[in-house]
């Protein structure tokens, strides 16, 4: 069994955080009424995508009803809908839709992970929780390297910025804030890239549009094949 097999079922075991096992396994028996028929996935979420993949997207956490349920990042719901379109028109992705695990969706060149391995209520796991997915995080980009990491909102920001800090990079004084299309560049570091997060908070309102999105990915794809 290959390192990343083997560390994405240690993912799927984790109950470090009571309160996220409690809300996960929750959502996953009452369900959504259009997913009455589903069987919930309800556990913590791997990464997912190609492991030999220049670009690695931070996000978040899983969607209670997206991820959580079909055990897939970002799969299954309208923030998913939103990036793997984009993702397909840049040509990191074999189709622009991602319903379940075994729809044949693959990425070429990008690997998405996250902050937090489960569905935190709304949507906001809390700082101990991250803190405890920590290891997990360092070590998924230990075994994909990226060159450019796109972080999805501001904590998948902090994530990114505080892998390099561990990997022993000097980060910036003060220390860089979240912007969208803000970068990061440091000698011998992967670029780092943030982008508004793909939820509907901010696509339905317009805040991230396709076209946005668009051109950050066009941006990532030209820093992969520069940087070092």
């Amino acid at each position: 069994m290959d390192p990343l097999t083997t560390l994405h079922r240690e993912i799927v075991r984790c109950a470090a955080c009571p309160r996220l096992v409690q809300w996960r396994e929750r959502v996953a028996i009452e369900k959504r009424r259009a997913y009455r028929d589903w069987h919930y996935w309800g556990k913590p979420v791997p990464g997912f995508g190609d492991p030999n993949a220049r670009l690695v997207i931070v996000g978040l956490a899983p969607g209670a009803h997206g991820a959580n349920r079909t055990g897939r990042m970002f799969t299954g719901d309208r923030s998913g809908d939103f990036l793997y379109a984009a993702l397909y028109r840049a040509g990191f992705a074999n189709q622009p839709t991602s319903r379940d695990a075994e729809d044949g969706l693959r990425l070429g060149d990008a690997f998405i992970v996250s902050a937090a391995r489960c569905a935190p209520p709304e949507n906001k796991p809390l700082p101990e929780e991250i803190l405890r997915c920590r290891p997990f995080f360092d070590r998924e980009l230990e075994l994909v390297p990226p060159r450019v990491m796109l972080a999805l909102g501001g904590i998948a920001w902090e994530a990114s910025l505080g892998f390099l800090n561990r990997r022993g990079f000097d980060l910036p004084r003060p220390r860089p804030r979240f912007s969208h299309g803000g970068e990061l560049a440091i000698d011998g570091a992967p670029v780092v890239i943030g982008c508004y997060h793909v939820s509907q908070q901010n696509t339905q309102t317009g805040r991230l549009t396709a076209e946005m999105l668009d051109a950050i990915l066009d941006r990532a794809r030209r820093l992969v094949s520069i940087a070092p």
